[in-house]
This record gives C-alpha cells, sequence and structure tokens, in this order.
C-alpha cells in the first residue's frame, strides 16, 4: 500500500507541476496528467481565459493529448490524476474514455462530481465506472488554490478601489 502511495504521490506532483503552469498565466491552478505503463501520456492545466473557452480545462487538455498518443479515444488501461476534483464536463469525459482510475488531490464542494455535489464518476447507472482515491497530497492541492484566490480577492479589490478613485477624478478642461 505504500508503494501505491508514493507512486500517487509521484504523479500528483507531475500534475500539481502542470497546476502552477495554470497559476503562472493567472488562471485558477488546476493541473492534470494521465499515466500508462508507468508513463505520462498525457498533461493538461486549466486554460479557460486564456484560451477563452469553456472546454479548455486540465482534464479535457490531458485526454485529448493522450488519445493521440495512444491513437484511441479509448483510455482503457490509464490512469488519471487531478489536482481538484472534475466538474461535471471533465467527470463525464473521464466516463467517456473509459478512464478505469482516477486520482484527486482535493476536493470541490461547490462544483465537483467525484463525489461532492454529484458522483458521476462511480454512478452504476453508467456502463463504466471509474475507481476513485481521493486526498492524495491534498493539502498542497488545496494550499495553491487558497493563494490563487486569496490573491484574485485582493486585486479584485484594488481594481475596484482604482475604479472609485478615478471615477472621483476631474480631468482639466480642454483650452
Amino acid at each position: 500500500m505504500a508503494i501505491i502511495k508514493s507512486i500517487q504521490e509521484k504523479y500528483m506532483k507531475e500534475a500539481l507541476t502542470q497546476a502552477k503552469k495554470a497559476y503562472s498565466l493567472g488562471e485558477v491552478p488546476i493541473g492534470c496528467v494521465i499515466v500508462h505503463e508507468g508513463k505520462i501520456i498525457g498533461r493538461g492545466y486549466n486554460r479557460r481565459n486564456t484560451d477563452k473557452s469553456t472546454l479548455a480545462h486540465a482534464e479535457i487538455t490531458a485526454i485529448r493529448k493522450a488519445s493521440k498518443y495512444t491513437g484511441d479515444w479509448r483510455l482503457e488501461e490509464c490512469t488519471i490524476y487531478i489536482t481538484l476534483e472534475p466538474c461535471q464536463m471533465c467527470a463525464g469525459a473521464i466516463i467517456q474514455a473509459r478512464i478505469p482510475e482516477v486520482v484527486m488531490g482535493c476536493m470541490n464542494p461547490k462544483a465537483g462530481c467525484g463525489g461532492s455535489v454529484l458522483n458521476i464518476l462511480e454512478n452504476p447507472e453508467f456502463n463504466h465506472q471509474a475507481s476513485v482515491t481521493r486526498g492524495i497530497l491534498e493539502e498542497e492541492c488545496s494550499n495553491l488554490l487558497k493563494l490563487f484566490f486569496t490573491e484574485l480577492r485582493k486585486r479584485n479589490k484594488l481594481e475596484k478601489e482604482g475604479r472609485k478613485s478615478l471615477s472621483g477624478f476631474e480631468l482639466p478642461s480642454p483650452k
């Protein structure tokens, strides 16, 4: 069991590296890797604002790259490592891709569909379910998100204060 946990932590660190790429772009820091036979075959990080696309989630990007690598949409012998519990779109894509194993960092109580709000990943009503492991490097994954949102709130507050001070500023009239 300790060997499995150390392998899970190794790949979750790789997913965190992807999340930090999103963070550096000012995106919500979510990262993902897909592993097949001990090799990372797909990587992704959140780029929704950068790409101006609702589909630019870490998991969708990683699934696309892994499918291209394998030459198949079915990723039946893969494990996906995600720093944050997936949303409904990404959980659905994981099930559609037939990924049998999902490893998550931290949960998303407001929008997660891997056990928080819904559990699409383990729903027996679907023709495919995934085995889910939760809480791998949870503190590191959670702290990165908390840092991002703390900084975002500060930036938003400063921008709002800047707009208020500018709105009270009168330009000199032209001569």
